[in-house]
């Protein structure tokens, strides 16, 4: 396809041409760099219009179910909703679950809602590498609410926090530090924390977590100077508080566009985005550069076998690199 057949498919709403394009700024294959960049270029103008959303929580704290509830009200509503769930992938054969699809049955067949699942491949805290980009084809393909579903494994989730304008921890209430370890460094970053599950026997330990951690938040600085983030609780299942949680990011994103917040937030991530590319290009340069790939192996053995310090295998790399 050229790009004015992805470019113009983009804009119609054209649900294939979109899933190609995607497909296309995902490649990892050099040649089609190009094409892929001057879609994105062409599509910007018209991106922007959405609120994005990043959902993240410990593996079994209900994000699917979540999402689903959530998403089934919003196409009801008249929204255009746009899933990016990115799954963990294998370390070893770089494989992906791609299973959102399965997990979210009736959101998958609503016709104002895509659904994207995309391999993580071990890019920082399980959000794909293009992600951003992603979301860009989405918007200007008219989709005007973005939700991207992260991994949840805790470390270095952070990344999501990156390209959304409001960023929803889901908790589970009882469940032990070992469960619990995606709080540590990433609480302080929610614009809301939602306790999941609340229904049944979960109920009342639900309302008593969302006290406690409406307790720790006063202690921490939020994002937003102007904002204080919020705990709720919801029953995806039953549906219950799912749209007080909608209505709280509708509240956050009215607020954020008038006191400037979000155009000063979407501006500093859009030079986070710059520098991340630029240092992806300038280590795609670096490794590929034909002195330095000579030397890579030979060099990666030293320092395995504890001959050659890594500093001074790094300054002999950059010597290689740096030849006339």
């Amino acid at each position: 396809m050229t790009a004015d057949e992805y470019i113009q498919g983009i804009l119609s709403g054209n649900r294939t041409i979109l899933a190609r394009a995607i497909t296309l700024i995902e490649s990892n294959a050099p040649r089609h760099a190009p094409l892929a960049s001057e879609v994105v270029q062409a599509v910007l103008p018209h991106a922007g219009k959405s609120i994005r959303v990043g959902i993240t929580g410990v593996p079994g704290v209900g994000k699917s179910t979540f999402i689903e509830s959530l998403g089934m009200r919003l196409c009801s509503r008249g929204h255009r909703l746009a899933v990016l769930a990115v799954d963990p992938s294998s370390s070893l054969s770089r494989g992906s679950i791609l299973g959102d699809k399965t997990r979210m049955e009736l959101l998958s067949r609503e016709q104002d809602c895509f659904i994207r699942p995309s391999p993580a491949s071990g890019a920082l805290g399980g959000v794909a590498r293009k992600s951003r980009e992603t979301i860009l084809l989405c918007e200007a393909a008219g989709f005007d609410v973005i939700l991207v579903e992260t991994v949840g494994v805790g470390q270095s989730e952070t990344t999501v926090r990156s390209m959304v304008d409001f960023f929803l921890v889901l908790m589970l209430a009882g469940a032990g530090d070992e469960l619990q370890g995606i709080k540590k460094g990433i609480i302080e970053l929610a614009d809301a924390l939602v306790i999941t599950k609340a229904d049944g026997a979960n109920r009342l330990p639900a309302e008593m977590a969302q006290k406690e951690f409406s307790q720790v938040l006063h202690y921490l600085t939020p994002p937003n100077p102007a904002w204080h983030p919020k705990v709720l609780t919801c029953s995806s299942l039953e549906g219950k508080g799912v749209d007080a949680v909608w209505a709280l990011i509708e509240s956050f994103q009215a607020q954020s566009a008038e006191d400037g917040f979000l155009t000063r937030q979407r501006q500093a991530q859009a030079l986070d985005w710059m520098r991340e590319m630029l240092d992806q290009a300038l280590w795609l340069n670096f490794s590929r550069h034909p002195d330095v790939h000579a030397e890579w192996e030979t060099t990666c053995n030293a320092v395995l076998s504890g001959t050659l310090s890594p500093a001074t295998a790094v300054a002999q790399l950059l010597a290689n690199y740096h030849k006339p």
